[in-house]
């Protein structure tokens, strides 16, 4: 018999149904755990961004900005 297919989970889908749970169902202690979780996924990203810039203006420095 063969094995099932691994289903792949596409880039950000646990986001997005993070984002239409029914916040309804959870207690304020939840919700303030998911808050904080939140803000730390927040700061992550920021940080990923910041990264990606620098990395950007290293290499715009190096090689130029592109065609003129």
């Amino acid at each position: 018999m063969e094995e099932p297919a691994e289903v792949r989970i596409g880039r950000g889908q646990r986001l997005i149904e993070a984002v239409r749970e029914d916040l309804e169902l959870f207690g304020v202690a939840e919700l303030e755990e998911r808050i904080e979780i939140l803000q730390s996924e927040i700061a992550r990203a920021q940080a990923q961004i910041e990264r990606k810039r620098a990395g950007r203006a290293a290499a715009d420095a190096l090689f130029g900005s592109g065609p003129r």
